[in-house]
């Protein structure tokens, strides 16, 4: 799989994508696809998207719980997982910070009951740390 970005330069550059693919709902109710890069690459070294509804962000470090689960993404399984989520994350006394977001990390053609996903809640401690 590669992402959809090319440098401008003398010819087009891939960049092979690595995983997970990162979805998280606006308050609009529209998403946000987020493409990890290669740890190689940084802002600077980036290729330059061809899409001006691209950008490339480096996103800072951030404390995080995840709930992992195989099958087809749907809408009633993001949301249950969320729930079970953040019933976990306040029953280990932290508290929930933002929207969580859904990590996929396989390919559209990988069969089903192979495929791996996240839900992702970001999380502080009470006191701020």
């Amino acid at each position: 799989m590669t992402a959809p970005v090319v440098q401008e330069t003398a010819r087009s550059e891939k960049v092979a994508m690595t995983a997970p693919v990162v979805q998280t709902e606006t308050a609009s109710g529209d998403y946000v696809i987020a493409f990890v890069l290669p740890a190689s690459l940084t802002v600077e070294t980036a290729p330059v998207p061809t899409n001006p509804q691209v950008r490339v962000r480096e996103v800072p470090a951030r404390l995080a719980a995840a709930v992992r689960y195989s099958g087809r993404w749907t809408e009633s399984a993001y949301r249950r997982h969320v729930t079970d989520l953040k019933s976990e994350v306040a029953a280990a006394g932290l508290l929930s910070v933002g929207t969580a977001r859904f990590a996929r990390f396989d390919p559209p053609f990988k069969p089903w009951f192979l495929r791996r996903n996240e839900v992702v809640q970001d999380v502080m401690w009470p006191d701020g740390a």
